[in-house]
C-alpha cells in the first residue's frame, strides 16, 4: 500500500521524456550494477533487483544490507514487504471469482456489507477496483497515526473505522487512489470464499505457481530471509515503526521476493492466473462518468517508458518501497525492492527498464538564470489537500510535497526540470510578465497540472 504518496503520488511506473539520445549498444550487468550502487550503498539499507526478457532472467542482484544491526548482507532471496503491489493479487482474486460466477463487478458493495452507509450512492466492486468509489481512504485520515498503526483489528473493525466518513465524490466521478477500497475487496473475497484473505491468496496463487517465498505478512511468525525495514532519522537510519499488518490487509500486507514477483508477472501475462480477457480488462484505462480516462485499470497502473507501453505497480509501507513494471512490446520485466523508506526504487526501476529496451536517455543539465529560478519558487496545489512547495537552495530548485522530504531538481531544458533517481519531470508554464501560474508534472505516462496558490 502507499501510506503516503511517494513523490508524486503512487510511485508506480515511468515518466515522459524531454530530450537526449538513447544508447544503442547492449547494456551489461556492470552497467546495471552502477545504477543501483549509486542509490543503494554497501553500508546502508539495500535492495534487490531483477530484469527479464521474454521470460528469461538476464539480471538478478542484491545490494547493501538486509539487517544493519547484525550487518547481514542483502541477498537476492531476501523477503520484503511489497506494499501496494498486493493490490495486483487482490484484483486478480476478484476477477477470478468473477470468472467463476461467484460475484459480479457491478455488484453493489451492500451485497457483501449490508449495513455499509453508501450515502445514497451505488458503489460497485468495479469502483473499488479502479479507485473511483469516492470512499475516504483511511490512510489519509489524520487519526491514522503512529498509535493507531499498532492496533490489531478485524476486517470489520477496520471497515467500521472509516465507513462513516463523508464521501470524497460521487462514485465514478473521479479517480483517487484509495486503500479503503482495496481493504473492502479483501473482505468481499473472504465473504465469497469462506477463507481468510491471506489463506486464499496463498492457496490460490502462491502455492500453485511455486512462489515459495511469498505469503501474507503474519508479523509474529519466524520467517527465514526476512529483510528488516528502515527509515531515515536526523542522525542516521532508524528501524521502521511498528505497523499491525491487519491494517494494510488486502491493500498492502503481502510479502515476496523479486524472483517470486517475476514468476507472478509471467504467469499473469501468460493467462495462467486469470483469462486473457480478464487481464485485458485489468490493464485497460478507467473511464470516468464524464468520459475522461485514467491510466489505471484493476490493480495495474498503465504507463509508458520512453514511448513503450508499460503496466505495473509500486508500493510504499513502513520500512519498504517497491517498484515493478512490464513492457509488453519488448516482453521486458523489471522490479526493484528497497528495505528503506529513504531509498525510492521507482526512478531506478524506470532507468533500468529504459536501458533494458535500449531507450535510456541520459539527462543533460542546462543553465538557468537567477530571475527564472526566483520566478519558479512558490507553493502549488497538485491535488485536493496535496501541495508541492518549490524553493531554491544553493542555486538549485528543490521541491517538497505534502508529508515528504526535499527532492532536488536538475534543469534539463527551457522551464524543464527532472530528478532521475525519483523518476519525475516538471515543466513550469510561464504566463504574462514572467509569472509562473502553473507547472506540469510528467509521471506514469501522464501529465498533471499544479496551480500556484497563496499558501
Amino acid at each position: 500500500m502507499n501510506i503516503r504518496p511517494v513523490f508524486l503520488f503512487l510511485a508506480l511506473l515511468a515518466i515522459a521524456s524531454f530530450t537526449a539520445s538513447a544508447q544503442t549498444k547492449p547494456y551489461t550487468a556492470a552497467d546495471y550494477d552502477a545504477v543501483l550502487t549509486a542509490v543503494f550503498p554497501e553500508d546502508g539499507p539495500g535492495a534487490t533487483a531483477l530484469i527479464s526478457r521474454k521470460g528469461e532472467v538476464v539480471y538478478h542482484a542484491a545490494f547493501g544490507k538486509a539487517n544493519l544491526e547484525h550487518q547481514v548482507e542483502m541477498r537476492t532471496d531476501h523477503i520484503f514487504r511489497i506494499g501496494s503491489i498486493t493490490k495486483q493479487f487482490t484484483a486478480a482474486a476478484i476477477l477470478k471469482l468473477w470468472e467463476e460466477g461467484k460475484l459480479s463487478l457491478d455488484d453493489d458493495i451492500t451485497k457483501f456489507l449490508p449495513d455499509y452507509p453508501t450515502q445514497g450512492q451505488k458503489i460497485t466492486v468495479r469502483h473499488l477496483l479502479n479507485h473511483t468509489s469516492g470512499i475516504k481512504s483511511y490512510t489519509s485520515l489524520e487519526r491514522w497515526d503512529a498509535q493507531e498503526h499498532r492496533r490489531d483489528l478485524t476486517p470489520l473493525e477496520m471497515i467500521d473505522s472509516f465507513k462513516d466518513e463523508p464521501m470524497d465524490f460521487a462514485p465514478g466521478d473521479e479517480f483517487r487512489y484509495n486503500n479503503s477500497g482495496y481493504f473492502i475487496l479483501g473482505y468481499i473475497i473472504e465473504q465469497v470464499t469462506g477463507q481468510e484473505y491471506g489463506t486464499y491468496v496463498e492457496e490460490t496463487f502462491f502455492q500453485p505457481l511455486g512462489m515459495a517465498h511469498s505469503s501474507y505478512d503474519r508479523t509474529q511468525n519466524i520467517l527465514p530471509n526476512r529483510a528488516n525495514g528502515y527509515g531515515a532519522g536526523e542522525s542516521g537510519y532508524l528501524n521502521a515503526p511498528y505497523l499491525s499488518m491487519t491494517q494494510p490487509y488486502a491493500a498492502g500486507s503481502l510479502l515476496s521476493t523479486v524472483a517470486d514477483l517475476h514468476t507472478w508477472y509471467q504467469a499473469v501475462v501468460a493467462g495462467k492466473v486469470i483469462s486473457p480477457e480478464s487481464f485485458a480488462l485489468a490493464t485497460s484505462p478507467t473511464v470516468l462518468n464524464n468520459g475522461k480516462t485514467e491510466n489505471y485499470g484493476f490493480g495495474w497502473s498503465l504507463s509508458e517508458i520512453e514511448g513503450s507501453p508499460a503496466f505495473g505497480h509500486g508500493g510504499g509501507i513502513h520500512g519498504f518501497l517497491t517498484a515493478s513494471t512490464f513492457l509488453p512490446e519488448e516482453e521486458v520485466f523489471v522490479t526493484v525492492f528497497s528495505n528503506c523508506n529513504c531509498n525510492n526504487p521507482n526512478g531506478v526501476s524506470n532507468k533500468l527498464a529504459a536501458m533494458a529496451i535500449g531507450k535510456y536517455q541520459p539527462l543533460v543539465a542546462v543553465a538557468v538564470s537567477d530571475a527564472w529560478l526566483e520566478a519558479y519558487v512558490g507553493n502549488y496545489e497538485l491535488m485536493p489537500d496535496f501541495f508541492v512547495m518549490v524553493s531554491e537552495k544553493d542555486d538549485q530548485l528543490v521541491v517538497r510535497a505534502t508529508g515528504q522530504g526535499e527532492i532536488p531538481l536538475t534543469a534539463v531544458g527551457d522551464h524543464q526540470f527532472a530528478n532521475e533517481a525519483v523518476g519525475i519531470k516538471i515543466r513550469f508554464n510561464p504566463g504574462a510578465e514572467g509569472e509562473v501560474p502553473t507547472f506540469t508534472l510528467f509521471q506514469n505516462g501522464a501529465e498533471m497540472e499544479a496551480r500556484r496558490v497563496d499558501e
